[in-house]
């Protein structure tokens, strides 16, 4: 699972590297969430990815992943992500 942070939104994706293709996912501009959330740049929003993409992951039958951060600290949105995608189903 990779995940992408902007000033404004959050992104996740599931990919498989095997194959080079995406699995599943989300992120705060998902027309389910946008309506929801008052700002992308919360961690409240970042949960709300976390859980979205993880129930996407579950349905394309995926439930263990390698949860990439890339070059961000395991701190605020990210941790907030991280925490609510294992909630949804996901071991890392």
């Amino acid at each position: 699972m990779s995940v992408f942070r902007s000033g404004k939104n959050i992104y996740a994706q599931v990919i498989d590297d095997a194959q080079g293709v995406t699995l599943a996912a989300a992120s705060t501009l998902d027309k389910e969430l946008r309506s929801a959330l008052k700002s992308g740049a919360t961690q409240e929003s970042a949960g709300a990815v976390g859980k979205l993409v993880a129930q996407r992951a579950v349905a394309a039958g995926v439930s263990q992943v390698v949860f990439d951060r890339g070059s961000y600290l395991y701190h605020g949105r990210v941790k907030a992500l991280a925490e609510a995608a294992r909630e949804g189903g996901l071991s890392f």
